[in-house]
């Protein structure tokens, strides 16, 4: 009896599995360009709320200087930045750890 009750659920924890697979492996992004959607679908560690804070930020000081001014807005810390470091791109430049 427990299975089957089980068994409906299996489907919904695949598909939580698989998209937290896909947030895991975020496709490149450019800091300066990317919009809040794109920024929280591709950094790990970065959701909606975080990467609408990301643009306002950009909006209010302008472009990045570097990927580590990321770490001026609030709730972006260092290792974010180092679990992006392969996907955090600012102007066509990958960050350099």
């Amino acid at each position: 009896m427990y299975l089957r009750k089980l068994r409906p659920m299996s489907g919904i924890l695949i598909a939580a599995l698989m998209s937290f697979g896909n947030a895991a492996n975020g496709e490149p992004v450019d800091i300066n360009q990317a919009d809040a959607p794109l920024l929280a679908e591709n950094i790990v560690g970065v959701g909606p709320v975080l990467a609408g804070a990301i643009v306002a930020y950009r909006i209010e000081n302008g472009a990045f200087q570097s990927i580590e001014e990321l770490l001026e807005v609030p709730g972006i810390g260092p290792k974010v930045l180092e679990n992006n470091e392969e996907t955090l791109f600012m102007d066509g430049k990958a960050y350099q750890n």
